[in-house]
C-alpha cells in the first residue's frame, strides 16, 4: 500500500511518560482500553506530530499542557516528541519547493515534531530541521490535507452536519484536492490586480508625457531655426578663435623672452650684491675683528703697565733695605766689643723682619716710606750710644744672610721688570700697526658701499620692468580666460570641433579692434540662440527622442498589459471551469459512495449532496471591479459578487418521511455523518484515517453495519480505530491496548487476533 503507515512513537507525550512505539503493519489497527486511559492521546499525537495548531483540538492551553508532568514515581519532561514514518518505497513523496536541500530519496520517511516547555515547537524530516511549512507541504503530496478529514473523532463526525454551507464546500474541495485550483486562481487573481495596476501606471504615464512631448515637438521646431544662427555662429567663431589664439601664443611668446631676459639680469644684480654684501659684511667683520684686537691689547697693556709699577715699587724698597743692612753691616767692627743680649737683638730682629714683610706688601709710596722710617728707628736704637756689651757673630752672619737674600730677589724682580717692560714696548707696536691697517680697510669699504649702492639702483630698474611685465601677464591672463571660457561655450554650441579652430594659425598682425568686433556678434548671435532656447538644443532633441521612445514603449507596454489580463482573465476562466467540473465530478462521486453507505447503514432510504447558491452580503460593485471583470460580464459579476457556492446535504430515511438534518436522532445524525465522511474518503482516499470512538453511539446492529464500512475502506485507506465497541475490534487484525500502570503513565499492550485465536484454540 503507498504511503502507508509504518509507526508512530510517542515521548513524554502528555500520559505517555515512557517511550512507547506502535506498529501500524496491517489494514486496521484497534486501540482500546479504559476511560482515562490516555487512548485519546494517541489521537491527539497525530494531530499534534502532522501539524495541528489549534492547541483546543489538541485539548490544552498551551505547548506545557502536551509534556508529561511526572508522577509518584516517574519525573516530568521538558519537552514532548512525536515521530511518524511512512512507508516510501514508491517514492511518492515529494516537495513542491526543490530548493529546500531535504532529500526523499529514502524507503521511509519520518516525520517528527517536539514541543518544548516554553512553547517552542521544532520540526523534523527526516531528523532534518525543516519548517511547519515544509512539512504541510510534503503531506499534501499524498494527499493529507490541513482540513483533518483523515482525523475524524467522535465530535468532529457530527461536524460535519453542522457546518453551514459554505465551509462544507471548503471541506469537500480539500478533500478532493481541489485546494490547488484555488490557489491558482487567488494567484491568477493578484497576478490580474498586479496587472491591472501596472495597466493604470502605464496609461496614467503617458497621459503625463503627452503634454510634455507637445512642448517638445515645439522645441524642436525652434530649434530647427537655430540652425542657421548657429551655423553663422559658426562661421564667427572660426575666424575669432584662431586669430585670438594666434595672438596668445604670439604674446606669450614675446613675454616669455622678455622675462627670462629680466630674470637672467636679476640673477646676475643678485649674484653681485651678493658677493659685494658678502665682502662688506667681511670686511665690517674683519674691522670689528681689528678694533676688538687693538682694545685687547690695550686691556694687556694696562695690565703689564700695572705690574711695571708694582714691580718697581718693591724693587725700590728692597734696594732701601740693603742699604740699611750694608750701613748695620759697615758700623758692626765699631762695636764689636759691645754685647746686645740675646733676647733683645732677637726681638730688634723680628720687629726688622715683619716690618720688611709689610713693606713688601704695600703699594701706597706713602706706606712703604712710613715702615722704612720704622725700621730705621730699630736699626738705630742698636747705635754705638747704646750701652751694649758689642755685637756678636750670630747678628752678624744673621745681617749677612738676609742681606744675600734680599739680593737675590731684587735681582729676580729686576729681570721681571726689563721682560714687562719688553713686552710693553712689543704691544705699543702691534697697536701701531693694527690701527694702521684698520684705516685701510675702511677706505675699501667706502668703495664697496658706492658699488653696491649702484648695482642695488639697477637692480630696481629691473624689478620695475618686471611688474610692468607682469602687468602686461595679468592682461595677456584675463585674455586666455575670456578665449577659454568662449571656446567652451562654443563647444556647448557649435562643438568640439571648435578646438581645431583654435589651433589653427593666422600669418600676419592681429587687429584688437575686428576682434573686439567680432566677439560683439557672437555675443548677439549667442543671446538669440538662449532666447529661442537653441543653446541646448542637442539636450532638446535627445530629450524629444527620449520622451518619444518612451512613449513608444508605453504603448508598447499597454499591449502587453492587455494580453496579460486577456491571458489571466483566460486562465481564471479556465480555472473555474477546471473546479466546477472537478468539483461537480467530485460531488458525483461522493453522491454514488455516499448513497451506498447510507443505504448499508440505514438498510434503505437515501442521501445525497446537493450544490446550493447561498445569498451573500448585497453591496455596490465599484467602478474598478467593473473594469476587472469586463462590461460584458458585469451581470454576472454581480451575481458571483451576491452569491456564494456552497453543499447541502440531502437524506431520505427509510420508512420515516424525515428529510431535515435537524430531525434525526443521534444515532441516525451519527450513521449519517460517518456514511457521509466514509463517502469522501472513498473518492480521493487519504493514506490513513484515524477514527476516534465514531462508533461510540451505534448500537449491536448498526455496529456490524459499521465493522462492514470498515473492512470495505480499509481495502484503499489504512485504518487506526480507537472503540470499545467490540464488534469493530472484530475487524482489526491488531488490537493495542492502553492502561494506566502503577507508574501513573500510559502504557501499550499489544496482540494480533490471529495469534490470539490460535492461543485459544
Amino acid at each position: 500500500m503507498s504511503a502507508a503507515l509504518k509507526q508512530i512513537e510517542l515521548a513524554s507525550f502528555k500520559s505517555f511518560g515512557k517511550k512507547s512505539l506502535i506498529s501500524l503493519t496491517s489494514a486496521v489497527t484497534c486501540v482500546v482500553g479504559p476511560n482515562g486511559s490516555g487512548k485519546s492521546n494517541i489521537v491527539e499525537a497525530f494531530r499534534f506530530v502532522l501539524g495541528e495548531q489549534s492547541m483546543k483540538s489538541l485539548r490544552g492551553k498551551g505547548g506545557v499542557d502536551l509534556i508529561f508532568k511526572g508522577s509518584k514515581t516517574l519525573s516530568g519532561a521538558n519537552r514532548a516528541q512525536v515521530n511518524i514514518t511512512f512507508d516510501n518505497s514508491n517514492k511518492i513523496f515529494s516537495f513542491t519547493n526543490s530548493g529546500l536541500g531535504v532529500s526523499l530519496d529514502y524507503d521511509e520517511i519520518t516525520i517528527g515534531r517536539e514541543v518544548f516547555s516554553d512553547g517552542v515547537n521544532r520540526y523534523s524530516i527526516n531528523k532534518t530541521e525543516v519548517r511547519l511549512k515544509d512539512v504541510v507541504d510534503l503531506l499534501s503530496s499524498v494527499n493529507i490535507g490541513s482540513s483533518g478529514h483523515h482525523i475524524i473523532s467522535q465530535g468532529e463526525a457530527d461536524r460535519v452536519l453542522n457546518v453551514s454551507n459554505k465551509e462544507r464546500r471548503i471541506m469537500i474541495e480539500d478533500a478532493l484536492g481541489l485546494k490547488v485550483y484555488q490557489y491558482r486562481i487567488q494567484e491568477s487573481l493578484r497576478k490580474l490586480d498586479k496587472t491591472l495596476v501596472n495597466m493604470k501606471e502605464v496609461q496614467a504615464l503617458r497621459r503625463e508625457i503627452a503634454p510634455h512631448l507637445l512642448f517638445l515637438k515645439k522645441q524642436v521646431q525652434v530649434v530647427e531655426k537655430a540652425t542657421i544662427m548657429r551655423e553663422e555662429l559658426r562661421s564667427l567663431y572660426k575666424t575669432y578663435f584662431s586669430s585670438e589664439s594666434t595672438y596668445i601664443n604670439n604674446e606669450t611668446k614675446r613675454l616669455s623672452q622678455s622675462k627670462h631676459s629680466l630674470d637672467d639680469q636679476m640673477h646676475s644684480f643678485d649674484e653681485r650684491i651678493g658677493v659685494l654684501q658678502s665682502d662688506s659684511k667681511g670686511e665690517g667683520n674683519q674691522n670689528s675683528e681689528f678694533k676688538d684686537k687693538i682694545k685687547e691689547y690695550e686691556n694687556e697693556l694696562g695690565v703689564l703697565r700695572s705690574r711695571k709699577d708694582e714691580l718697581t715699587h718693591k724693587v725700590g724698597r728692597i734696594e732701601g733695605t740693603l742699604i740699611g743692612i750694608e750701613r748695620e753691616i759697615k758700623r758692626a767692627p765699631e762695636h764689636k766689643d759691645k754685647l746686645i743680649p740675646e733676647s733683645e737683638w732677637k726681638s730688634i730682629l723680628n720687629n726688622i723682619k715683619n716690618k720688611i714683610d709689610r713693606a713688601l706688601e704695600l703699594k701706597d709710596i706713602s706706606e712703604i716710606s712710613e715702615a722704612l722710617h720704622s725700621m730705621k728707628n730699630h736699626i738705630e736704637s742698636l747705635s754705638p750710644n747704646t750701652n751694649y756689651g758689642g755685637v756678636s757673630n750670630e747678628m752678624k752672619e744673621s745681617l749677612n744672610k738676609e742681606y744675600s737674600e734680599l739680593k737675590d730677589t731684587n735681582s729676580g724682580l729686576n729681570d721681571e721688570l726689563g721682560e714687562v717692560k719688553n713686552n710693553e714696548n712689543f704691544i705699543l707696536k702691534e697697536i701701531s700697526i693694527l690701527r694702521m691697517q684698520d684705516t685701510e680697510r675702511e677706505a675699501t669699504l667706502r668703495d664697496s658701499e658706492r658699488n653696491l649702492y649702484e648695482l642695488l639702483r639697477q637692480k630696481n630698474e629691473v624689478v620695475s620692468n618686471l611688474k610692468s611685465l607682469q602687468f602686461e601677464e595679468d592682461k595677456l591672463s584675463l585674455i586666455k580666460s575670456s578665449f577659454e571660457r568662449e571656446l567652451a561655450e562654443g563647444g556647448a554650441i557649435i562643438g568640439r570641433e571648435v578646438i581645431t579652430y583654435a589651433q589653427t594659425e593666422v600669418e600676419g598682425g592681429i587687429n584688437r579692434s575686428s576682434q573686439e568686433e567680432n566677439l560683439r556678434r557672437i555675443e548677439r548671435i549667442k543671446i538669440k540662440l538662449e532666447d529661442n532656447g537653441g543653446i541646448n538644443s542637442g539636450d532638446v532633441l535627445k530629450e524629444y527622442n527620449d520622451t518619444v521612445a518612451r512613449d513608444s514603449f508605453l504603448a508598447k507596454e499597454v499591449d502587453d498589459l492587455n494580453k496579460s489580463i486577456a491571458h489571466c482573465r483566460l486562465l481564471i476562466q479556465e480555472l473555474k471551469e477546471t473546479l466546477d467540473t472537478e468539483f461537480k465530478v467530485g460531488v458525483e462521486k461522493i453522491n454514488k459512495q455516499f448513497a451506498e453507505f447510507f443505504t448499508l447503514m440505514f438498510g434503505g432510504g437515501g442521501a445525497f449532496l446537493s450544490v446550493v447558491m447561498d445569498h451573500k452580503k448585497s453591496r455596490k460593485i465599484s467602478k474598478e471591479e467593473v473594469e476587472e471583470i469586463g462590461e460584458e460580464d458585469e451581470e454576472k459579476g454581480e451575481e458571483e459578487l451576491g452569491f456564494e457556492r456552497g453543499i447541502e446535504i440531502n437524506v431520505s430515511l427509510p420508512h420515516k418521511k424525515v428529510k431535515d438534518l435537524h430531525m434525526l436522532s443521534g444515532g441516525e445524525r451519527s450513521l449519517t455523518s460517518i456514511a457521509l465522511l466514509f463517502a469522501i474518503s472513498q473518492v480521493n482516499p487519504p493514506p490513513f484515517l484515524v477514527l476516534d470512538e465514531t462508533d461510540a453511539a451505534l448500537d449491536e446492529a448498526n455496529s456490524r453495519k459499521y465493522g462492514n464500512m470498515l473492512e470495505s475502506l480499509s481495502k484503499n485507506t489504512q485504518l487506526i480505530v480507537v472503540t470499545h465497541n467490540r464488534e469493530t475490534m472484530s475487524r482489526a487484525q491488531v488490537l493495542y491496548g492502553v492502561t494506566m500502570d502503577s507508574s501513573g503513565a500510559s502504557k501499550l499492550l499489544s496482540i494480533h487476533l490471529t495469534d490470539a485465536t490460535a492461543y485459544a484454540k
